[in-house]
C-alpha cells in the first residue's frame, strides 16, 4: 500500500458519522437511531452490480440494499443483513426513501457520476 494510500485509509475512520431517528421503528418511546458514514465509491459499486440503473433511476430495491449496506447502530454494528431485504421492502415506500435520502445526501447523483 502507498504511503498516500495508508493516509487516506487513517483518515477514513475520522470522518463524521451522521444519523437518523426513525420513530416507526422504535422501541417503546425511543425512536431506533439509524447511524451511517458517507456513501462512497466502494458501496455504489456493490449496489450497481445488480442495479445497474442505480444512480440514473434507483428503485425502491436498491435503495434498501444502500440502506442495508449503511445502516449501524451507535457502535458501529451493522443493524441489517441481505435477509432483512423483504421485511424492509413491505414498508411504507415514504419511511424508505426519506431514509434513503438521508443516508444518500451527501452523494448527489450528479457527484457520483462525475466520479
Amino acid at each position: 500500500m502507498s504511503i498516500l494510500s495508508e493516509r487516506i485509509s487513517a483518515n477514513r475512520s475520522m470522518r463524521e458519522r451522521k444519523s437518523i431517528s426513525v420513530e416507526e421503528w422504535g422501541d417503546g418511546n425511543a425512536p431506533l437511531h439509524i447511524h451511517y458514514g458517507a456513501v462512497t465509491g466502494q458501496d455504489i459499486d456493490r449496489v450497481t452490480r445488480k442495479h445497474k440503473d442505480f444512480l440514473s433511476n434507483p428503485t425502491i430495491a436498491a435503495m434498501v440494499e444502500l440502506i442495508i449496506i449503511k445502516a449501524e447502530d451507535e457502535q458501529g454494528e451493522k443493524l441489517f443483513t441481505i435477509e432483512d431485504k423483504k421485511v424492509l421492502l413491505n414498508e411504507p415506500i415514504t419511511l424508505i426513501t426519506g431514509i434513503f435520502s438521508s443516508v444518500f445526501d451527501a452523494a448527489t447523483v450528479e457527484e457520483q457520476e462525475k466520479n
